[in-house]
């Protein structure tokens, strides 16, 4: 099949699954075209049957804010007519969604119809979508599209609870590269972290406002006072400044380690002993699932799709958003029982397994192969 594909190109999910989804079906031999502002963070490499489109917006006076929807559903038709693409694949609805919907108008007026299957992340529904800004705009896109697919029950349950959808929604989780995340620690790497044999605890996240990173600046002082421990902090966003301005306050800042955005994590949680998330609401929580496939137990809130990937208990611990004591006494709780710890390694790894890429791709691969049959069963009966 010939696969567009339509995301953000940032170190968010939403960017992220769209592409290892893009680079997965590539290797089964299907041509996939990115089509985004600029090369997705995660594409790497030389890939033969991947292709990169550049949406290009030009600046006028006129115009105080760039007209991107306008120059992404611009850019699709181009793409579509000029490389036969089969179906168009959107992911995060605002404003990839509509925008496909203007493109697959202006193909319908030379006799092309492109099916759209939008993927719903996260706050394109909890937050961004339901202002009233967006969401006449936003729910038409939605009831649109060809097939609607969201990453978790939690994201589903809140869209249908949110907006007036007509179609069905169909759940298919993000995925993990298992067997990428599950490798041996660099020992040289984890001395220079913690020559001492000190705990490392991480956190990466896009630092807004929502992830509560100063949360986990709280929840690691706790633990740090008992058990001495380095705190690992990767990404970069909004809220970093507050966050270092918190750590040069702290009797800790000697232990915490700001890493900036880093494209290779696999080798950074090989060497973590707990992950923690302490967000206001995850859709699903990407980022958990990767340290779970590296044996690396998740601290973390019960918000959102949070719990349906980390079982209490089982593969970490959840707690109440904003409950840092909790939250630190669950860390404790592990460090101090060597069988617990263990024991929550394995059940990670075994957790993560489950939504392996190998298990997860072959839906989108169905799901795209059920709309194109669709089509063809409608352009057969017209």
């Amino acid at each position: 099949m010939n696969i567009g594909i339509v995301c953000y190109p940032t170190f968010g999910g939403s960017g992220v699954l769209a592409t290892e989804l893009g680079k997965a079906l590539s290797e089964k031999g299907h041509n996939i075209h990115f089509i985004t502002y600029q090369q997705p963070v995660r594409l790497g490499g030389f890939h033969t049957n991947i292709f990169y489109h550049e949406v290009r917006v030009p600046t006028y006076p006129l115009f105080d804010y760039p007209p991107y929807e306008t120059a992404l559903a611009s850019t699709m038709v181009d793409v579509i007519l000029n490389n036969n693409l089969d179906i168009l694949h959107v992911h995060y609805a605002i404003p990839h969604a509509s925008a496909a919907y203007m493109a697959r108008q202006i193909l319908l007026k030379q006799g092309i119809e492109i099916p759209v299957i939008t993927t719903l992340h996260g706050t394109d529904i909890t937050l961004v979508g339901r202002d009233k800004t967006y969401s006449p705009v936003v729910t038409f896109s939605m009831n649109e599209s060809a097939a609607l697919t969201a990453v978790s029950k939690n994201l589903r349950d809140e869209t249908y609870k949110n907006f007036k959808i007509e179609r069905e929604i169909e759940v298919i989780y993000n995925f993990v590269d298992a067997k990428r995340f599950n490798k041996k620690a660099l020992t040289p790497f984890r001395q220079v972290i913690a020559p001492n044999g000190e705990r490392i605890l991480l956190h990466a996240s896009n630092f807004r406002k929502v992830k509560r990173v100063d949360d986990v600046m709280r929840i690691f002082e706790i633990v740090n006072a008992k058990v001495p421990s380095k705190l690992l902090l990767v990404g970069d966003g909004p809220e970093r400044s507050t966050v270092e301005a918190m750590c040069r306050e702290s009797d800790a800042c000697k232990d915490i380690r700001f890493l900036g955005r880093q494209e290779e994590m696999e080798d950074i949680l090989a060497v973590s002993d707990l992950f923690i998330l302490p967000s206001e609401y995850e859709s699903f929580g990407l980022v958990a699932l990767e340290a779970m496939a590296a044996e690396v137990p998740v601290i973390s809130t019960n918000a959102g799709g949070l719990p349906e990937i980390n079982i209490d208990g089982v593969t970490g611990f959840t707690s109440k958003v904003g409950d840092v004591q909790s939250m630190a006494n669950h860390t404790l709780k592990i460090f101090s029982d060597p069988v617990l710890f263990e024991n929550l390694k394995k059940n990670a790894l075994a957790q993560a397994q489950k939504f392996d890429i190998d298990n997860i791709v072959p839906q989108y691969e169905n799901l795209y192969r059920r709309v194109l049959e669709e089509k063809s069963t409608t352009v057969a009966v017209k």
